[in-house]
């Protein structure tokens, strides 16, 4: 009798063990697969605030689907033509507006037969009265894959 619970015992652990390790290659594979879409998103979103921060409206314009959502949580809902609107006005306003990447917040998910979703916090600062103002701030882009080219269709953009 204790040997065959003995056994039972050594086969529930090989089964446990081939389970973790099995889990392991998964998760092992999923990873190498998100780092490649991870890579790509982090040089997208480095494209977009480039073009945002040295002003390149026509490079900016080309990084958003036209039908752009644009969610935030003190402005509303707005689209893709107040968008460049914004980035026009702050040329105008030679505010020097600049955005960065806060390091290590950025997160990115794949959403299967759409694109990506790229999650992180970001600061901006400007020049207020003669001294720089800053803030940081959490963020959601959705990225749609279309043809081979990455656009931004969707922003959640809170915690101002």
């Amino acid at each position: 009798m204790k040997s065959n619970y003995f056994l039972l015992k050594f086969f529930l652990a090989i089964i446990l063990i081939a389970a973790i390790n099995l889990a392991n290659a998964q998760s092992k594979q999923d990873s190498i697969v998100n780092a490649g879409l991870y890579k790509e998103i982090s040089q997208m979103d480095s494209a977009v605030f480039n073009a945002f921060n040295t002003r390149d409206v026509e490079k900016f314009k080309t990084l958003f689907t036209e039908d752009l959502e644009f969610y935030h949580d003190k402005g509303g809902l707005t689209n893709y033509e107040h968008t460049i609107n914004f980035l026009e006005t702050t040329i105008e306003t030679n505010n020097q507006l600049k955005r960065e990447l806060v390091k290590g917040s950025l997160e990115v998910y794949p959403i299967p037969g759409y694109g990506a979703m790229e999650i992180g916090n970001h600061t901006f600062c400007h020049i207020e009265n003669g001294k720089q103002e800053c803030g940081t701030f959490k963020f959601v882009h959705i990225w749609q894959k279309k043809d081979g080219n990455w656009k931004i269709s969707r922003v959640v953009s809170y915690g101002h």
